[in-house]
């Protein structure tokens, strides 16, 4: 398993989920990571749970993501007055999930933004900011009471009834020994979740108390069938919304039974 070309999201919501590797682990942000695995550069990443929508060849590690079922924290719009009134909102390139689950949002909460992709505007009135990440912890710990947050995750939970997945294990089709893979995430996660609080004794980044919060209140690191069900239900929205590449629109196939290949 060390051989195995890994990647995973440089984000404090994946710490839970690779501390303990073995092995070389290449970290880079969600949408550099996508582009690799599909390339062949990685037998394996965590990587958005888009990517997997996009191209449902991959096998996805069961029982394993980065989801909420409430607020998230780390997924947001930085805004200042209602957010009904914003008129554009400027997204961030490193996320297709989080931009799709924007997408989603506003087409049924029957916003009007443009959204944009160059994050260049000023946050002001009129307009706002998605931010994921480390990003969007940075920016509202260092701007408290400045801005209003608009939590994507707190709208989805509104909305469907079910968590979000932003994140999830995905192993290329023709890596070998992807039971074994699968197992050894499956055990790296359990024992980091069952020493959380030495995992949080060793973060530089974030305050620890801030750290506890977000890892027990904010996130879920499970795939189960609830998980399941929302993530089916993001992928019939995107469908609805014309974000899947056009050949499967093309092909009319609304994936409301989303075939998931769980390892």
């Amino acid at each position: 398993m060390k051989s195995a070309r890994i990647g995973c999201v440089k984000y404090l919501n994946a710490r839970p989920l690779i501390r303990g590797w073995a092995g070389d682990v290449d970290f880079d942000h969600p949408s550099a990571l996508c582009n690799r695995l599909a390339a062949g550069e990685l037998d394996l990443a965590l990587v958005s749970s888009f990517e997997f929508l996009r191209n449902p060849t991959y096998r996805i590690v069961d029982d394993i993501s980065i989801a909420s079922a409430g607020p998230v924290y780390s997924v947001v719009v930085a805004h200042r007055g209602e957010i009904s009134g914003i008129d554009e909102i400027e997204i961030d390139p490193a996320s297709k999930t989080s931009g799709n689950l924007l997408r989603c949002l506003v087409a049924e909460l029957n916003l009007a933004p443009r959204l944009n992709g160059t994050m260049a505007s000023v946050i002001g009135v009129r307009h706002a900011r998605l931010l994921i990440g480390d990003q969007a912890i940075r920016f509202r710990q260092r701007h408290v009471g400045e801005f209003d947050f608009w939590d994507l995750g707190e709208q989805w939970n509104k909305l469907v009834g079910l968590p979000f997945v932003y994140a999830l294990w995905l192993i290329r089709p023709e890596v070998r020994h992807f039971e074994r893979l699968a197992n050894r995430l499956r055990e790296i996660r359990d024992e980091n979740l069952a020493n959380i609080d030495g995992l949080i004794a060793e973060e530089k980044d974030f305050n620890h108390d801030f750290c506890r919060r977000y890892y027990r209140e904010n996130l879920r690191f499970s795939f189960g069938e609830t998980e399941k069900a929302g993530l089916r239900e993001f992928s019939k929205r995107c469908w609805d919304q014309r974000l899947l590449p056009q050949e499967q629109l093309r092909a009319g196939a609304r994936d409301s039974d989303l075939s998931l290949r769980c390892v």
